[in-house]
């Protein structure tokens, strides 16, 4: 019995050095975790249990039958971070290049299954040199049963996916098809195709971090959502993330414990320039409102004139979606409204409340704008808050101008609370263009034709660029001191907490693509 345990000791001892010590040490070499360290770090101490460990690939092709490592490539199992379940798979590049294969991808399904099933979230921290050519088109069966399996698992369980190391062809589809995705600086890429079949065929030439490096994607695809610096520095990120994410689509936002204290925020009163078209921060709003430093933005570095991100209210885990004055004066165009209506709807598929920060002076023109479909990304915005169901709150800081304020969950679209401050326009167009064209004969006949521009400007600007109109019609619930800001949002989430809304009943709706 002793020489069965010694014997399944040393399997094990082998399953977990993957590709042999030798590999793993080059791989620290390149400042690389191997997949067992990096489950190490993301799991709660002692609590990782694996699963699959002794799994090896059926093939007998191109000289596999004497190839068989153990576990193909991958960990999976479960464990806790921070104390809740969580569901993980770690491809082993040192064994095979983590190639994908039918024995791979039956483990990853597998873990994928039992996440499923017990409701708990699912990482995938991703470092594969793509199918495993060997086993054919077994390969290719592998990635489309993850990818069905991410898509039935999308909205009932929280998926996010860690890009390690490379992830090219088929495999970048399977953490596209997750909630958030995390890359690392100069060891991580993503890309259909690499760069010599780029240069095949399109004759251009880049480098692998030119076309799918980590900044790429967090800057001009928005494929990724955040960057890390190093490995450590991406798995603590995921922890991070979790925590403001609930279980399951059946559980509540997660809570802190919180003691109420002087909830008057003074210094929001002195953010708004008094000029209208002077810029400042929104993230000066959103801290000054939110508990202490719990703000983690999600896609700081793509569409930039729009900040999403999770924070804390009272203890609460929300949602917050705020127009960017500092950058593009804060207009709405395709990028920014594609990054916008994604945050929104996994918060509502996650019962995760809302807060919106509007200052918009309307969409942005152009035909670069038009010809790439303003018209129908913007309409995925007005889609994911008209069908959200989660408590909805907006507070209108300065401008609402024209369809942008009404896309910025206005009222007419189903917010619960909408808060103005004193210094919001919310109107049609700013006052300039106003006048511009509803005195245009009178501007045109007048002595000084630019005096009269600015008085019709004026008058203008007193009868509608103010929220009071909007608030004696009940599109404001109530026009309130900056300073207020954050205790009204309080009591207004508190009332809101238990509110239930159902949709029509229906398949699924057709959103705008």
């Amino acid at each position: 019995m002793q020489d069965k345990i010694k014997a399944l000791e040393d399997k094990i001892e082998s399953a977990k050095l993957g590709g042999g010590e030798k590999r793993i040490e080059a791989q620290h070499a390149k400042k690389k975790l191997t997949a067992r360290e990096r489950v190490h770090f993301l799991m709660d101490e002692g609590s990782f249990e694996e699963i699959g460990m002794f799994v090896t690939h059926r093939s007998t092709n191109f000289g596999l039958e004497n190839n068989k490592p153990l576990g193909d490539g991958v960990v999976t199992g479960y464990g806790n971070i921070n104390g809740r379940l969580t569901y993980v798979f770690a491809q082993d590049f040192t064994v095979m290049g983590g190639s994908l294969a039918e024995a791979h991808a039956e483990k990853i399904v597998k873990i994928m299954d039992m996440a499923m099933k017990n409701g708990a979230p699912l990482i995938g921290l991703n470092d594969s040199g793509g199918a495993r050519i060997q086993e054919g088109v077994v390969s290719l069966g592998g990635y489309a049963d993850i990818f069905y399996r991410n898509t039935q698992a999308s909205g009932v369980i929280p998926q996010l996916s860690a890009i390690m190391g490379p992830c090219a062809g088929g495999a970048v589809y399977s953490p596209a098809l997750t909630d958030f995705i995390s890359m690392v600086e100069n060891t991580s890429y993503m890309f259909v195709t690499g760069p010599n079949v780029v240069k095949t065929v399109t004759h251009e030439e880049v480098t692998s971090e030119e076309l799918g490096g980590a900044s790429t994607h967090s800057t001009k695809s928005g494929v990724t959502h955040f960057t890390y610096a190093n490995e450590i520095a991406c798995i603590n990120g995921l922890k991070k993330l979790l925590s403001y994410i609930p279980q399951n689509c059946e559980d509540g936002a997660p809570s802190i414990p919180y003691t109420a204290g002087d909830e008057i925020r003074d210094k929001l009163n002195n953010i708004i320039p008094d000029n209208p078209n002077q810029p400042y921060d929104i993230r000066e709003v959103i801290s000054g409102t939110v508990d202490g430093d719990s703000f983690h933005e999600v896609h700081k570095d793509y569409a930039e004139n729009i900040v999403v991100g999770f924070a804390r209210l009272a203890g609460r885990s929300i949602g917050i979606v705020a127009n960017q004055p500092a950058f593009l004066a804060g207009v709405l165009d395709n990028n920014s409204s594609k990054k916008a209506a994604r945050f929104v709807r996994f918060c509502d598929a996650f019962n995760i409340p809302l807060l919106v920060f509007e200052d918009v002076p309307g969409f942005l023109p152009g035909t670069d704008q038009e010809w790439n479909a303003i018209i129908t990304n913007g309409a995925k915005l007005l889609y994911a808050f008209s069908e959200a169901t989660v408590p909805r709150i907006t507070v209108i800081t300065r401008k609402a101008y024209g369809g942008a304020y009404d896309v910025m969950n206005s009222k007419h679209i189903g917010a619960d609370m909408n808060f103005a401050w004193p210094s919001s326009e919310i109107a049609v167009m700013g006052a300039k263009g106003a006048a511009e064209i509803i005195f245009k004969k009178e501007i045109k006949e007048a002595a000084d034709s630019e005096v009269k521009l600015k008085e019709k400007e004026a008058e203008y600007a007193e009868m509608f660029a103010n929220p009071y109109n909007a608030a004696a019609r009940g599109y404001v619930d109530e026009v309130i001191r900056p300073d207020q800001t954050r205790e009204k949002l309080i009591k207004a989430f508190k009332m809101l907490e238990n509110k239930v809304e159902t949709l029509p009943k229906k398949k699924h709706g057709n959103i705008p693509m």
